[in-house]
C-alpha cells in the first residue's frame, strides 16, 4: 500500500483553483478553515435557510447557493449527510457541474452505493481523514495532522490523484501520511468498524458491563467509572502504541485478566456476528436499509436514541457531571 507524505505532495496544482465546500458541518467547516489557512481559495455552498450560513459568514467565507458554488468552482467537496447526497447531487449539482471538474468526497458511501453517479467527464476522488472534524482542525492548528485515505474513482483529466493529494496536504493529512485505497474498501471497512467496534459494539459492551455490575448489587457510580469512564485511558494507550504497548502499560492484574478472559467475552459467536454484519455491508443490504430509514425520518434511530438516553448508565453520567466529578 502506498503512503504519501507532505514532502512528496505538490500543493501548486490547487493554488489556482477555487474549492467549493458543499456543507459546513462536522467535516466541512474544519476542512474549509484548514484549506484557507493553507493559502487556498474556498467558498461555501449551502441551501437557503441553512443553520450553518451565519457561522460560515462570521468566519469570512463567501456563502453561495449550491448551484452558484458549483458553477464558480473547480473542485467540489461533498460534505452533506450521506442520505441527502443523491438528491442534492441530482437536483443542485449535476446540472451545473462542468466537464473536467473535480468532485471530492470524505466518505465513499454515496459513490459505492450508486446514489451519486457522476458523468464520465467528471474527475472523482476520495480524501478521508481518519478523525472527526474537530480532530482534523485541532491537529492542523497544533502543527501536526491526522492520517488520511485517498482513492480515485474517475480520472478523465489524468491528474486527479495530484489534486486529491494536494487537498489532503492542505488539510493536514500529509503531515501524518495519506494511504492509497479504493472507494469500496474505505466504505465497507468504515461502516464495519462503526457498527461492530467503534460505535455499535463499544456502546453495547459498555452498557452490558454496567448492567451486569449494577444487577449484581454494585454502585452505579462505581460501575460507570469502571465500564465507561476508563475506556478513554485504554483507548489512548492503544492509539499510542497498539495492543502490546497497552498491555505493557497496565497492571499485571489487568494484563492477566485481559489475556485470560477477553476471548471468553468476545468469542467465536461474536466473530460470526461480525462476519454477518460485513456480509450485509458488502451485499448492499445495509445501504438499502439506511436509505429506507432516512427516507422514513429515522424512526428506529430516534426510538433507540431516546431509549438509550434514559438508560441508567446515561442517568448516572449526568449525575456525576452535575457533581463536577467528570
Amino acid at each position: 500500500m502506498k503512503i504519501f507524505k507532505d514532502a512528496q505532495i505538490d500543493l501548486t496544482c490547487l493554488q489556482s483553483k477555487t474549492i467549493a465546500m458543499i456543507g459546513y458541518g462536522n467535516q466541512g467547516r474544519p476542512h474549509a478553515l484548514n484549506l484557507r489557512d493553507s493559502g487556498l481559495q474556498v467558498t461555501v455552498g449551502l441551501r437557503p435557510g441553512s443553520s450553518k450560513r451565519q457561522t460560515a459568514e462570521q468566519e469570512d467565507f463567501s456563502v453561495l447557493t449550491i448551484p452558484e458554488a458549483v458553477s464558480k468552482s473547480d473542485v467540489l467537496m461533498m460534505m452533506v449527510p450521506d442520505d441527502q447526497m443523491g438528491q442534492i447531487y441530482a437536483s443542485e449539482i449535476a446540472p451545473y457541474l462542468k466537464p473536467g471538474s473535480y468532485l471530492g468526497f470524505c466518505h465513499g458511501m454515496a459513490i459505492h452505493a450508486g446514489w451519486v453517479v457522476p458523468d464520465a467527464g467528471v474527475n472523482v476522488f476520495l480524501l478521508a481523514p481518519k478523525a472527526q472534524g474537530r480532530g482534523v482542525r485541532n491537529r492542523y492548528l497544533e502543527g501536526s495532522g491526522v492520517p488520511g485515505l485517498v482513492a480515485i474513482h474517475q480520472n478523465p483529466s489524468g491528474d486527479t490523484l495530484d489534486i486529491a493529494l494536494a487537498y489532503g496536504k492542505a488539510i493536514g493529512c500529509g503531515r501524518a501520511g495519506i494511504l492509497e485505497t479504493t472507494f469500496a474498501q474505505e466504505t465497507e471497512t468504515d461502516l464495519f468498524s462503526e457498527q461492530t467496534i467503534l460505535c455499535g459494539g463499544l456502546t453495547q459492551l459498555i452498557k452490558t458491563g454496567f448492567e451486569v455490575l449494577v444487577e449484581a448489587g454494585y454502585s452505579p457510580e462505581v460501575a460507570y467509572f469502571e465500564c465507561l469512564y476508563e475506556v478513554k485511558l485504554i483507548a489512548d494507550l492503544l492509539q499510542e502504541g497498539g495492543i502490546s504497548y497497552m498491555r505493557e502499560k497496565i497492571s499485571s492484574t489487568a494484563r492477566f485478566g485481559d489475556i485470560l478472559k477477553g476471548q471468553t467475552v468476545i468469542d467465536a459467536h461474536v466473530k460470526a456476528s461480525m462476519q454477518q454484519v460485513l456480509n450485509e455491508i458488502q451485499s448492499g443490504r445495509f445501504s438499502a436499509l439506511f436509505l429506507e430509514e432516512a427516507q422514513a425520518g429515522y424512526p428506529l434511530a430516534r426510538s433507540r436514541f431516546y431509549e438509550d438516553f434514559e438508560h441508567p448508565i446515561e442517568e448516572t453520567g449526568r449525575w456525576l457531571r452535575q457533581q463536577k466529578i467528570l
